[in-house]
Protein backbone atom coordinates (compact mmCIF):
# COMPACT_ATOMS: atom_id res chain seq x y z
CA UNK A 1 0.00 0.00 0.00
CA UNK A 2 1.47 3.08 -0.85
CA UNK A 3 2.06 6.03 1.38
CA UNK A 4 -0.49 8.09 -0.06
CA UNK A 5 -3.50 5.39 -0.02
CA UNK A 6 -2.34 4.95 3.38
CA UNK A 7 -2.98 8.78 4.08
CA UNK A 8 -6.09 8.73 2.62
CA UNK A 9 -7.49 5.65 4.99
CA UNK A 10 -6.27 7.35 7.75
CA UNK A 11 -8.24 10.62 6.63
CA UNK A 12 -11.44 8.54 5.96
CA UNK A 13 -10.71 6.83 9.21
CA UNK A 14 -10.88 9.75 11.06
CA UNK A 15 -14.09 11.02 10.27
CA UNK A 16 -15.90 7.88 10.48
CA UNK A 17 -14.37 7.95 14.17
CA UNK A 18 -17.01 11.08 14.90
CA UNK A 19 -19.59 8.37 13.35
CA UNK A 20 -18.47 5.83 15.90
CA UNK A 21 -18.51 8.26 18.48
CA UNK A 22 -22.11 8.44 17.22
CA UNK A 23 -22.73 4.55 17.82
CA UNK A 24 -21.21 4.30 20.79
CA UNK A 25 -23.52 7.30 22.61
CA UNK A 26 -26.60 5.48 21.20
CA UNK A 27 -25.64 1.99 21.23
CA UNK A 28 -23.75 1.62 24.51
CA UNK A 29 -24.95 4.61 26.36
CA UNK A 30 -28.50 4.91 25.67
CA UNK A 31 -28.72 1.81 24.32
CA UNK A 32 -30.64 2.68 21.85
CA UNK A 33 -30.36 0.63 18.12
CA UNK A 34 -30.37 3.93 15.58
CA UNK A 35 -30.03 3.00 12.17
CA UNK A 36 -30.77 6.85 11.75
CA UNK A 37 -27.25 7.28 10.82
CA UNK A 38 -27.67 5.86 7.49
CA UNK A 39 -30.06 9.05 6.99
CA UNK A 40 -28.32 11.70 8.98
CA UNK A 41 -24.77 10.92 7.55
CA UNK A 42 -25.78 12.12 4.04
CA UNK A 43 -28.13 14.77 5.13
CA UNK A 44 -24.94 16.20 7.18
CA UNK A 45 -22.99 16.08 3.94
CA UNK A 46 -25.74 17.40 2.30
CA UNK A 47 -26.65 20.68 4.28
CA UNK A 48 -23.03 21.81 4.12
CA UNK A 49 -23.09 20.94 0.59
CA UNK A 50 -25.68 23.16 -0.21
CA UNK A 51 -24.65 26.17 2.09
CA UNK A 52 -21.05 25.72 1.05
CA UNK A 53 -22.49 26.31 -3.24
CA UNK A 54 -24.72 28.81 -1.80
CA UNK A 55 -21.54 31.14 -0.45
CA UNK A 56 -21.95 29.88 3.37
CA UNK A 57 -18.63 30.14 5.22
CA UNK A 58 -17.69 26.88 5.23
CA UNK A 59 -17.47 26.23 9.40
CA UNK A 60 -20.75 27.60 9.53
CA UNK A 61 -21.89 25.09 7.13
CA UNK A 62 -20.14 22.14 8.90
CA UNK A 63 -22.12 23.57 12.24
CA UNK A 64 -25.60 23.78 10.16
CA UNK A 65 -25.13 20.24 9.53
CA UNK A 66 -24.17 19.12 12.91
CA UNK A 67 -27.13 20.89 13.82
CA UNK A 68 -29.31 18.79 11.14
CA UNK A 69 -28.24 15.92 12.59
CA UNK A 70 -29.37 16.57 15.92
CA UNK A 71 -32.43 17.21 14.47
CA UNK A 72 -33.00 13.98 12.98
CA UNK A 73 -31.32 11.89 16.34
CA UNK A 74 -33.90 14.01 18.36
CA UNK A 75 -36.69 12.90 15.89
CA UNK A 76 -36.11 9.41 16.15
CA UNK A 77 -36.42 9.59 19.74
CA UNK A 78 -39.34 11.62 19.87
CA UNK A 79 -41.01 9.16 18.06
CA UNK A 80 -39.51 6.36 20.10
CA UNK A 81 -40.59 8.46 23.76
CA UNK A 82 -43.65 10.66 22.73
CA UNK A 83 -45.32 8.27 20.75
CA UNK A 84 -44.57 4.81 21.80
CA UNK A 85 -42.71 3.12 18.72
CA UNK A 86 -40.09 0.73 19.22
CA UNK A 87 -36.50 2.71 18.98
CA UNK A 88 -35.43 0.08 15.99
CA UNK A 89 -38.45 0.72 14.11
CA UNK A 90 -37.93 4.52 14.49
CA UNK A 91 -34.99 5.18 13.50
CA UNK A 92 -35.90 2.96 10.43
CA UNK A 93 -38.41 5.43 9.54
CA UNK A 94 -37.11 8.31 10.28
CA UNK A 95 -33.94 6.92 7.67
CA UNK A 96 -36.17 6.02 5.26
CA UNK A 97 -37.88 9.64 5.64
CA UNK A 98 -34.58 11.55 5.43
CA UNK A 99 -33.65 9.81 2.00
CA UNK A 100 -36.63 11.75 0.90
CA UNK A 101 -35.73 14.94 3.03
CA UNK A 102 -32.01 14.84 1.57
CA UNK A 103 -33.12 14.83 -2.08
CA UNK A 104 -35.30 17.85 -1.11
CA UNK A 105 -32.41 20.03 0.27
CA UNK A 106 -29.82 18.86 -2.25
CA UNK A 107 -32.05 19.47 -5.33
CA UNK A 108 -30.21 16.45 -7.40
CA UNK A 109 -28.38 13.44 -6.22
CA UNK A 110 -24.78 15.00 -6.16
CA UNK A 111 -23.10 18.36 -5.49
CA UNK A 112 -19.97 18.85 -6.73
CA UNK A 113 -17.70 20.46 -4.31
CA UNK A 114 -14.79 21.45 -6.50
CA UNK A 115 -13.27 24.71 -6.64
CA UNK A 116 -15.47 25.67 -3.47
CA UNK A 117 -13.72 26.75 -0.48
CA UNK A 118 -14.12 24.10 2.47
CA UNK A 119 -12.81 23.45 5.75
CA UNK A 120 -10.12 21.31 3.69
CA UNK A 121 -9.08 24.36 2.00
CA UNK A 122 -7.43 26.33 4.35
CA UNK A 123 -4.38 23.31 4.43
CA UNK A 124 -4.71 21.81 0.97
CA UNK A 125 -2.46 24.32 -0.09
CA UNK A 126 -0.38 25.20 2.62
CA UNK A 127 3.76 24.67 3.54
CA UNK A 128 3.03 21.31 4.37
CA UNK A 129 1.91 18.27 1.33
CA UNK A 130 -1.85 17.62 1.06
CA UNK A 131 -1.97 14.01 2.29
CA UNK A 132 -0.02 15.01 5.42
CA UNK A 133 -2.01 18.40 5.86
CA UNK A 134 -5.65 17.30 5.95
CA UNK A 135 -5.49 14.01 8.19
CA UNK A 136 -3.64 16.47 10.40
CA UNK A 137 -6.36 19.05 10.21
CA UNK A 138 -9.21 16.26 10.88
CA UNK A 139 -6.94 14.49 13.35
CA UNK A 140 -7.47 17.63 15.57
CA UNK A 141 -11.05 18.08 14.83
CA UNK A 142 -11.43 14.79 16.25
CA UNK A 143 -8.91 14.96 19.34
CA UNK A 144 -11.15 18.19 20.16
CA UNK A 145 -14.52 16.10 19.90
CA UNK A 146 -13.62 13.01 21.82
CA UNK A 147 -12.12 15.62 24.66
CA UNK A 148 -15.64 17.68 24.98
CA UNK A 149 -17.54 13.89 24.37
CA UNK A 150 -15.97 12.31 27.34
CA UNK A 151 -16.30 15.67 29.28
CA UNK A 152 -19.98 15.41 28.48
CA UNK A 153 -20.22 11.69 29.51
CA UNK A 154 -18.58 12.48 32.36
CA UNK A 155 -20.91 15.45 33.73
CA UNK A 156 -24.09 15.05 35.22
CA UNK A 157 -25.70 15.17 32.54
CA UNK A 158 -23.50 12.56 31.00
CA UNK A 159 -24.34 10.63 34.27
CA UNK A 160 -27.95 10.63 33.23
CA UNK A 161 -27.70 9.32 29.60
CA UNK A 162 -25.44 6.72 31.29
CA UNK A 163 -28.36 5.83 33.88
CA UNK A 164 -31.17 6.06 31.39
CA UNK A 165 -29.38 3.68 28.96
CA UNK A 166 -28.35 1.29 32.16
CA UNK A 167 -31.85 1.11 34.11
CA UNK A 168 -34.78 3.31 33.18
CA UNK A 169 -36.80 2.80 36.42
CA UNK A 170 -33.81 3.36 38.68
CA UNK A 171 -32.97 6.38 36.46
CA UNK A 172 -36.49 7.58 37.24
CA UNK A 173 -36.56 6.76 40.75
CA UNK A 174 -33.47 9.07 41.25
CA UNK A 175 -35.07 11.85 39.25
CA UNK A 176 -33.78 11.52 35.83
CA UNK A 177 -36.10 12.61 32.80
CA UNK A 178 -35.67 9.80 30.90
CA UNK A 179 -37.49 10.72 27.64
CA UNK A 180 -35.65 14.13 27.73
CA UNK A 181 -32.58 12.60 28.32
CA UNK A 182 -32.93 9.46 25.53
CA UNK A 183 -33.95 13.09 23.62
CA UNK A 184 -30.57 14.85 23.85
CA UNK A 185 -28.49 11.66 23.52
CA UNK A 186 -29.88 10.44 19.92
CA UNK A 187 -29.47 14.66 18.96
CA UNK A 188 -25.78 14.63 20.11
CA UNK A 189 -24.89 10.81 18.71
CA UNK A 190 -26.16 11.84 15.48
CA UNK A 191 -25.19 15.44 15.39
CA UNK A 192 -21.77 13.66 15.53
CA UNK A 193 -22.99 11.40 12.34
CA UNK A 194 -23.87 14.85 10.66
CA UNK A 195 -20.27 16.78 11.39
CA UNK A 196 -18.65 13.30 10.25
CA UNK A 197 -20.85 13.78 7.00
CA UNK A 198 -20.54 17.22 6.35
CA UNK A 199 -16.46 16.54 7.10
CA UNK A 200 -16.33 13.53 4.59
CA UNK A 201 -18.32 15.79 1.67
CA UNK A 202 -15.50 18.56 1.82
CA UNK A 203 -12.93 15.83 1.93
CA UNK A 204 -14.34 13.66 -0.95
CA UNK A 205 -15.57 16.93 -2.59
CA UNK A 206 -18.73 15.94 -3.64
CA UNK A 207 -22.10 15.12 -1.37
CA UNK A 208 -24.11 12.34 -2.56
CA UNK A 209 -27.27 10.59 -1.90
CA UNK A 210 -26.07 7.70 -1.60
CA UNK A 211 -23.04 7.95 0.76
CA UNK A 212 -24.79 6.82 3.79
CA UNK A 213 -25.49 3.46 2.95
CA UNK A 214 -23.46 1.16 5.48
CA UNK A 215 -22.70 3.97 7.58
CA UNK A 216 -24.30 1.88 10.83
CA UNK A 217 -22.30 -1.21 9.71
CA UNK A 218 -18.63 0.94 9.86
CA UNK A 219 -19.61 2.72 12.93
CA UNK A 220 -20.88 -0.83 14.67
CA UNK A 221 -17.64 -2.09 13.22
CA UNK A 222 -15.24 0.46 14.76
CA UNK A 223 -17.07 0.43 18.18
CA UNK A 224 -16.96 -3.71 18.18
CA UNK A 225 -13.62 -3.73 16.82
CA UNK A 226 -12.22 -1.05 19.44
CA UNK A 227 -13.46 -2.64 22.55
CA UNK A 228 -11.78 -6.21 21.52
CA UNK A 229 -8.15 -4.48 20.95
CA UNK A 230 -8.27 -2.14 23.87
CA UNK A 231 -10.23 -1.50 27.38
CA UNK A 232 -13.16 0.29 27.92
CA UNK A 233 -13.22 0.14 31.43
CA UNK A 234 -14.17 4.05 31.77
CA UNK A 235 -16.09 6.35 29.50
CA UNK A 236 -12.15 8.10 28.42
CA UNK A 237 -11.11 4.80 27.52
CA UNK A 238 -14.32 3.79 25.60
CA UNK A 239 -14.04 7.14 23.02
CA UNK A 240 -10.69 6.43 22.46
CA UNK A 241 -11.42 2.86 21.82
CA UNK A 242 -14.26 3.94 19.19
CA UNK A 243 -11.99 5.80 17.25
CA UNK A 244 -8.97 3.65 17.10
CA UNK A 245 -11.41 1.19 16.16
CA UNK A 246 -12.56 3.41 13.68
CA UNK A 247 -9.12 4.27 11.83
CA UNK A 248 -7.76 0.31 12.22
CA UNK A 249 -11.33 -0.71 10.21
CA UNK A 250 -10.44 2.22 7.34
CA UNK A 251 -6.60 1.00 7.22
CA UNK A 252 -7.31 -3.14 7.56
CA UNK A 253 -9.79 -2.22 4.37
CA UNK A 254 -7.36 -0.42 2.96
CA UNK A 255 -4.57 -2.97 3.03
CA UNK A 256 -7.24 -5.42 1.93
CA UNK A 257 -8.10 -3.95 -1.21
CA UNK A 258 -4.61 -3.03 -2.15
CA UNK A 259 -2.44 -6.14 -1.34
CA UNK A 260 -2.30 -7.86 -4.82
CA UNK A 261 -1.61 -10.74 -2.47
CA UNK A 262 -4.83 -10.96 -1.41
CA UNK A 263 -6.30 -10.72 -4.93
CA UNK A 264 -8.99 -7.96 -3.74
CA UNK A 265 -10.84 -5.79 -5.73
CA UNK A 266 -13.76 -2.31 -5.24
CA UNK A 267 -16.59 -4.42 -5.30
CA UNK A 268 -15.55 -6.81 -2.23
CA UNK A 269 -16.08 -4.29 0.34
CA UNK A 270 -18.90 -5.29 1.64
CA UNK A 271 -17.68 -8.95 2.04
CA UNK A 272 -14.56 -7.37 3.83
CA UNK A 273 -16.53 -5.61 6.01
CA UNK A 274 -18.54 -8.28 6.79
CA UNK A 275 -15.58 -10.39 7.55
CA UNK A 276 -14.08 -7.76 9.76
CA UNK A 277 -17.43 -7.43 11.60
CA UNK A 278 -17.27 -10.89 12.34
CA UNK A 279 -13.69 -11.48 13.45
CA UNK A 280 -14.30 -8.37 16.18
CA UNK A 281 -17.53 -9.86 17.19
CA UNK A 282 -15.86 -12.83 17.88
CA UNK A 283 -12.99 -11.71 19.02
CA UNK A 284 -13.50 -10.80 22.76
CA UNK A 285 -15.88 -13.86 23.11
CA UNK A 286 -12.05 -16.08 22.25
CA UNK A 287 -10.14 -14.16 24.23
CA UNK A 288 -12.48 -14.71 27.26
CA UNK A 289 -12.39 -18.49 26.45
CA UNK A 290 -8.48 -18.45 26.07
CA UNK A 291 -7.54 -16.48 29.01
CA UNK A 292 -6.23 -17.90 32.45
CA UNK A 293 -9.35 -16.98 34.31
CA UNK A 294 -11.38 -18.89 32.34
CA UNK A 295 -9.37 -22.31 32.48
CA UNK A 296 -9.05 -21.94 36.09
CA UNK A 297 -12.71 -21.68 36.52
Amino acid sequence: MSLIAFMGALETGLIFGLVALGVYISFRILDFPDLTVDGSFPLGAGVAAVAIVSGVDPWIATFMATFAGALAGALTAWLNVKLGIMNLLASILVMIALYSINLRIMGKPNIALLGETTVISAVENGPIAYYFAIPMLLAVIVAVVMVLVALLLQSEFGLSLRATGSNQRMARSNGVNTGLATILGMALANALVGLAGALFAQSQGSADITMGVGVIVIGLAAVIGGEALLSTRTVVLAVIAAVVGAVLYRLAIAFALNADVIGLKAQDLNLVTALLVTIAIVLPRFKKQRSPKSKAV
